[in-house]
């Protein structure tokens, strides 16, 4: 194990594991190794990304994340067994006439067939290495979206090869937190742009579920619909709804972060190298050059920002919003541990931010000796806000 850890570098002065840490590294090794041996194989390529995710939390080691690799990729096929085709069929909601059709032989949905082939080995990498070629392909599955958008292909592949593109950048956004590649100061920007994000994620979300709706009640060729379908039908779905709550949370630290620095002179960028406009460029680059979203830019996070206040953020609380709506999906998701904590993490984000945010406002002028600084105790990437006295 020390040989296999230890760089092929020169003779020089490492650290070596003990009899104990060894034990350790084996015991979370094989931790790691069950949860992949326990996964039931879903066939849906939505399941598969939320557990690879979520597995990617335990931190695993190289060998447990090459075994994962391994079992989700095999001679081109999800788990060696599902072609590309179908699997994008079942995410996309193909209709059943589309999917008997010359579709699969495209060359844009060839293309297509291999980023999620490219996405899946990705996502299994450790979390720099994701981040690096998650940013590069968002050009590719841009090109892919264009090419539908002018070739006409599907209408259904189209939305969900949009949903895909923006449930990346998120995913680009988010491990720019894990990596603590953001300082507090380039906070607010950084969630603006995963507030416009986000709203692109869940229009797209719906709209692909719709479309499945549709897809679905075509084949059961009903006649009429009952008022109860009807009312089911315009219901928003759980799924968008959660995004909802990190849409609110998203905006609700924008709007905080952007009055403390308009009004508290807090959070400023003081620093005598890179503006303002030359961060949002560094860590946005790659999403600007991919149009993600479309229309976005540094005067668009500037306009949004520039009049924010803390009066106003109180009277519209996005963080009431975002603890309600997480209080109400609890049910939808109650056979879901991993969406269940979820909720129990939006929830406390929310409290603690709707909290803070009432303290700083009854203060008025921050007095010299109060600060406010944000933390990462409840959420991997929603930050909490902590007002203390020094």
């Amino acid at each position: 194990l020390n040989s296999r850890l230890s760089a092929p570098t020169p003779p020089r002065a490492i650290k070596i594991l003990g009899w104990k840490k060894a034990v350790e590294y084996f015991q979370k090794l094989l931790h790691d190794l069950d949860i992949i041996c326990s996964y039931s194989l879903d066939p849906s390529l939505e399941s598969v990304l939320h557990f690879v995710v979520e597995f990617q939390k335990f931190q695993p080691d190289l060998v447990a994340r090459a075994h994962l690799q391994i079992l989700l990729v095999q001679d081109g096929k999800l788990y060696g067994r599902d072609p590309v085709f179908s699997v994008i069929s079942k995410a996309a909601a193909l209709p059943e006439v589309t999917k008997n059709h010359d579709l699969q032989k495209n060359e844009t949905v060839v293309q297509l067939g291999q980023l999620v082939i490219s996405l899946l080995k990705i996502i299994c990498t450790n979390a720099a290495w994701q981040r690096r070629k998650l940013g590069k392909i968002l050009q590719d599955w841009r090109v892919i979206y264009v090419q539908n958008v002018c070739m006409k292909i599907s209408k259904h592949i189209l939305i969900w090869v949009e949903e895909q593109t923006y449930w990346i950048a998120s995913r680009f956004l988010e491990l720019g937190f894990e990596l603590e590649l953001y300082s507090p100061h380039e906070y607010c920007m950084v969630y603006w742009y995963i507030y416009v994000v986000l709203i692109k994620l869940a229009e797209k979300t719906h709209l692909k579920l719709l479309t499945s709706n549709e897809t679905a009640k075509r084949k059961g060729k009903k006649k009429r619909d009952s008022p109860k379908d009807v009312a089911r039908d315009y219901q928003i779905p759980p799924k968008v709804l959660l995004l909802q709550c990190h849409i609110y949370l998203a905006e609700g630290l924008t709007m905080m972060l952007a009055a403390l620095k308009n009004e508290h002179k807090v959070f400023l960028s003081l620093g005598p190298f890179n503006t303002e406009h030359e961060r949002f460029f560094q860590h946005f680059e790659l999403l600007q050059k991919a149009c993600i979203p479309d229309h976005i830019s540094y005067v668009s996070f500037e306009e949004s920002t520039m009049h924010a206040r803390l009066s106003t953020l109180v009277m519209y609380n996005c963080f009431k919003d975002a603890q309600r709506i997480a209080k109400d999906l609890r049910n939808s998701f109650s056979n879901d541990p991993d969406r269940m904590a979820e909720l129990r993490r939006i929830e406390l984000v929310a409290e603690h931010n709707g909290v803070a945010l009432n303290l700083i406002c009854r203060l008025g002028t921050l007095d010299p000796s109060l600060k406010v600084y944000f933390e990462f105790s409840h959420h991997p990437y929603f930050a909490t806000a902590v007002v203390k006295r020094s």
